[in-house]
């Protein structure tokens, strides 16, 4: 047998690799052949998984739907703050256990827990919100809710919403909020 340059004889030990190699040489081989392609589909992938870009117009849509609650709410407009949310018999709305479905069911709640006999609505705030859209049409966002009461005190907890553009502009279509331990 010759060697690789065709002079001298390979040694007599030598015999040629007919097998397939395992483990981490075959890895090694694998990655080393097709690392061009899994690169373009990791950067395919990774531009359709980007955060989202704050020039986005839904974000800015959507995030003046969610400021005119909270100005809906500090004037101590339900109605107005409602019309945040879409007006569905499959408007779902999750908190302290319950799940309430539908708009009129949704209205009632907050009319009975906030400007019920005793209650009060405070003032609104969100906090550290975040907006994502999930396509052109939908999008969730989440954050911290805070009412600071006429004697000072706050109370407040955590939201997930999403959202989804209608006809009539974004709607909230799920909220889910809870409160904060006592």
């Amino acid at each position: 047998m010759e060697s690789f340059d065709g002079t001298n004889p390979a040694p007599p030990s030598y015999q040629p690799a007919t097998a397939l190699p395992t483990g981490t040489a075959r890895v090694t081989i694998y990655l080393s052949t097709h690392m061009p392609i899994i690169s373009l589909l990791l950067v395919a992938l990774g531009t359709s998984f980007a955060p989202a870009d704050a020039d986005d117009p839904a974000i800015g849509e959507i995030r003046a739907v969610l400021d005119r609650q909270v100005a809906d709410w500090n004037r101590k407009d339900l109605d107005a703050f409602c019309e945040g949310y879409w007006n569905s018999p499959k408007l779902v709305f999750q908190s302290a256990g319950d799940r309430t479905e539908g708009w009129q069911a949704m209205r009632e709640r907050y009319r009975k827990r906030y400007q019920g006999e005793g209650r009060e609505m405070g003032t609104l705030a969100f906090l550290k919100l975040e907006i994502e859209p999930l396509g052109a049409a939908s999008a969730f966002a989440r954050g911290r809710w805070q009412l600071t009461l006429s004697d000072g005190k706050t109370v407040g907890g955590l939201f997930t919403l999403i959202l989804r553009k209608r006809p009539e502009g974004w709607r909230i279509i799920h909220d889910h909020t809870s409160s904060d331990a006592k």
